[in-house]
């Protein structure tokens, strides 16, 4: 049945798969087989934190009986995805890394999850997290450590690290992460693929564990990680709208990127908010980017935005500000069955937070945290401004993929994607081939709320002067 080569089927965007499978020129069999096939191959990164392979095989079976019977199939019909392990999949583990909840099954999927299943996608497996804390490299004690698909002495970012290992490496064409201040856009980064960080309430988060209370929930995003940027706004359509749960989400028209046109389009750039100076290899990819959109017809500016640099402390006033702490704490290590026991390392922490949210909670109201938050109102509505209905091309890291533990105890580093979780804005990370060094280059491009459209618009263009993702087996070849 097959006319595509193996080769291509783990190359193709998943829109080019679903085509294929419908015109009959490859099976569904032959698609999530070809696409295990490198999971199990590069078993090496660990990015794979629990596989549902039995079952997506048989669910194979079952899709090509769907299109042998002539009947209308759906869009992402046989089309393999991953999902983070910390996004509800109905029978699979759900534990946010915490051992207390190994034993754990999900009776249901989460909202996107189910939507993505209903477009005909089929879940290969569960990628790994950073654990019960949310960091920007990827280990725990329930599944160990995740390596770059690019090199293993590599972090391969967090904390949707396992899925962006996976997709980087050919293992899926798409992904459904979650990111809190970069944990879909650096691990995206890292491996070398296309992460979108939707606008501010596009899409619900509910069966996300864990799940922060307050208002803090609203820097908590749901969204897609992609080996071809022309899968972004179909997955991005199919995951968004209300489900009558999560509060904060709501109705948002999304445009066309195919209407976005670069003529005249106006590009901001800036090299010079990044918390660190940064490396060369990256201040040369984002300069490569601004070239390519120039070339292409946009109106690109430099400008100065030295200002962003204080995005982490604007970051930690606006969510500690909006975080029911204790109550957040104690959903985090209740026991998903009542059977589970607790370990003292999760329980004792609930006792000291309870005598933190008892006390006057003089810092969390004083007049810096208030300043703080009021300079962080001010710098979205100014940045707004300065992109208006174009896009900004930014940094995402300040360096290439670390090697593992460089990152530790380093929080400033996530400052260049968390401040649009701050600011709500869509930023698509966009992979910008492959460095000296053999390891991704990217820039994100952000655009203003509800531009979605605009900066997937613009990756696209990247993806299309500069070559996108660059197939992990293609750089050992090539190296």
């Amino acid at each position: 049945m097959s006319t595509t080569s193996v080769a291509d089927v783990t190359h193709l965007s998943a829109l080019d798969l679903a085509a294929a499978i419908k015109a009959r020129k490859i099976s569904v069999v032959e698609v999530v087989e070809a696409h295990i096939a490198v999971l199990e191959r590069t078993r090496w990164t660990n990015a794979l934190a629990v596989d549902r392979f039995e079952s997506a095989q048989a669910e194979a079976v079952t899709a090509d009986e769907l299109v042998a019977s002539g009947a209308e199939l759906p869009e992402l019909h046989g089309v393999p995805a991953t999902v983070k392990e910390l996004i509800a999949v109905q029978g699979m583990p759900h534990t946010g890394g915490f051992p207390h909840r190994r034993k754990f099954r999900e009776a249901e999927d989460a909202p996107v999850v189910s939507r993505l299943r209903a477009a005909g996608a089929i879940v290969l497996g569960l990628g790994n997290t950073p654990g019960p804390y949310f960091w920007v490299e990827t280990n725990n004690k329930l599944y160990g450590r995740t390596s770059n698909a690019y090199d293993r002495h590599r972090t391969s970012g967090g904390s949707s690290g396992g899925d962006g290992a996976m997709v980087g490496s050919g293992g899926a064409p798409i992904a459904l992460g979650s990111d809190m201040g970069g944990s879909i856009r650096i691990p995206a980064f890292f491996n070398g693929i296309f992460g979108h960080l939707p606008s501010r309430g596009l899409v619900p988060i509910t069966g996300h564990f864990p799940i922060p209370l307050g208002d803090i929930r609203r820097t908590l995003y749901l969204g897609p990680l992609a080996r071809r940027s022309e899968d972004l706004m179909p997955l991005l359509r199919l995951i968004a709208g209300p489900d009558g749960i999560d509060p904060f989400a709501v109705d948002m028209p999304l445009g066309d990127p195919a209407k976005v046109s670069m003529q005249g389009l106006p590009i901001a750039v800036a090299t010079d908010a990044s918390t660190f100076p940064l490396r060369p290899v990256l201040r040369e990819a984002i300069e490569d980017a601004a070239r390519a959109l120039d070339s292409a017809g946009a109106e690109v500016r430099e400008v100065s935005l030295r200002s962003m640099r204080a995005a982490l402390a604007q970051f930690g006033a606006v969510a500690w500000s909006g975080l029911d702490l204790v109550t957040s704490w104690e959903a985090l290590v209740e026991s998903p069955t009542g059977r589970e026991k607790v370990p003292l390392s999760v329980a004792v922490p609930t006792a000291v937070l309870r005598l933190v949210d008892n006390a006057p909670l003089r810092v969390l109201r004083s007049r810096a945290m208030r300043r703080l938050v009021s300079a962080a109102d001010r710098a979205s509505e100014s940045l707004a401004e300065i992109i208006g209905d174009g896009a900004l091309l930014y940094p995402p890291f300040p360096r290439v993929a670390p090697r593992h533990r460089m990152t530790l105890g380093q929080p400033w580093l996530a400052t260049n994607t968390a401040v649009f979780n701050l600011f709500g804005m869509p930023a698509t990370q966009t992979p910008l081939g492959i460095g000296a060094k053999g390891l991704p280059r990217g820039v994100q491009v952000v655009a203003a709320p509800g531009g979605d459209h605009v900066s997937i618009a613009v990756a696209a263009q990247l993806e299309r002067a500069l070559g996108g993702w660059v197939n992990t087996v293609d750089v050992r070849r090539s190296g």
